[in-house]
Order: C-alpha cells, then structure tokens, then sequence
C-alpha cells in the first residue's frame, strides 16, 4: 500500500507535516518520499509541476490519485485506511462535530503566525506601517488566547477534541512552528502544555522537521507576542 504513494515536500512546512504526520499514524510507513527546497526553486520543477500545477508543496499521490491539499490529503489516507493504525476520526456524533469544528478553525492559525514572524518579509519595506503589524498581532494574540481556552483541561489523551485526532494533527504542526519561533511558555501556558505532551508522541517525533533543530535555538521572531 505505501509503496504506491508518493510525497514530495520541505522541510519546515507544517501542511507536509501534516501528511507525514497522518501516515505514521496510519501505519503506511515505507511510502517514497523527496524533500525538495524552496530557496532552490524546487518547488517549481517540471517534477512537481506535472503533479500539482500550483507549483506548491506538499504535492502527494497515491497510485492515480493526487491530493495536493494538506488536509484533504489527511482526510483521504484517514477514510481509505479507517481500519489501519490510529482512528483520527471518531465515531461518536458529538466528538466528531467538535474535531472538525477545531480542525478547521486551525486552519487560518498558520497564516496569522506568518504574517507577524514573517512581516518584513511579505511586505516591501516602503509599504511597512505600524498599525498594520500591530493589527496582525493583535489578530495572533486573539487566535492564541482562543486556544488556551480551549486546551484548558489538556492532559494526556485530552487534547484538542478529546483523544489524539485529526485535529491535533492540523494545528499541532502551526503550535510547534510558533513555538520554534520564540512564542513564550510562560505566557500561554496551556498551548505550551499541548505542545510538550504531543512533542514525543511517535508520528510526530519520527517526521519532526529537520530544519527546526537549527531554528528553535536561534529564533525569537514571537518572543513578544
């Protein structure tokens, strides 16, 4: 089964966590794999073209079957392998609505971490204002106390919608990429706790990305957040 999938992805990019994330999860280790870079342009070679014409990353198949978007890539390894590995869905009606409630509001957390790390990235220097990049953080800040609220009872095996799930595996990944960006513990607490418990967990440990040693030690872009 995992012979027939492919992924090629970067180091570093928490929606291709996500997918290696799921198929640890889902036992489907074995897979054929190619990490690729940004700063090469890899991302725009005639490889990657041919499968996602997006020319973005991840790009995953299995078989004939392509899936380029993060989540829906989790949701189909999820549904074609419901009997394998880990139940990242779970049956019950109510725990299910409040994983996919969590699961997609995580979704844009990525993005509102991006645009206050990577501010004078994004923007040229010319069109930089304070009020915009006060705006953004004050849009983090909301987005983090949100989820302290809700991981006020995190423990082990209480996560963001009960056992380890689908959600986890979506907003995880953007808890640990703010995190090795100098988000404080001690400020927000219980996303620090999350973070710490999830942290060795197998599936996560075994596709941590390699980049992140390197950037955990030096970046601070958040520390005042």
């Amino acid at each position: 089964m995992a012979e027939s999938m492919y992924l090629l992805w970067v180091s570093g990019s928490t929606p291709c966590w996500r997918i290696m994330i799921t198929l640890e999860e889902k036992k489907l280790q074995g897979y054929k794999q190619k990490l690729l870079s940004f700063e090469k342009q890899e991302h725009k070679s005639k490889e990657v073209l041919e499968i996602n014409p997006r020319g973005q990353l991840p790009t995953f198949k299995h078989g004939d079957n392509i899936i380029n978007e993060s989540v829906g890539a989790c949701l189909y390894l999820e549904n074609q392998f419901k009997s394998q590995g880990n139940k990242l869905i779970p049956d019950n009606p109510a725990e299910q609505a409040l994983m996919y409630q969590r699961m997609m509001e995580g979704l844009p957390f990525l993005e509102k971490i991006e645009l206050v790390a990577f501010y004078d990235f994004f923007v040229p220097e010319g069109e930089r204002h304070d009020s915009a990049l006060k705006r953004n953080k004050d849009n983090l800040v909301a987005e983090l106390q949100l989820l302290e609220r809700y991981l006020e009872n995190v423990a082990t095996d209480r996560y963001l919608a009960g056992g380890f799930s689908l959600a986890d595996v979506v907003v995880y990944p953007n808890v640990a990429f703010a995190f090795a960006y100098g988000l404080s513990a001690e400020r927000y607490p219980k996303l620090a706790k999350y973070y710490n418990l999830l942290k060795d967990r197998p599936s996560i440990k075994a596709t941590w990305p390699p980049k992140w040693f390197l950037i955990e030690q030096k970046s601070e872009s958040l520390k005042d957040i």
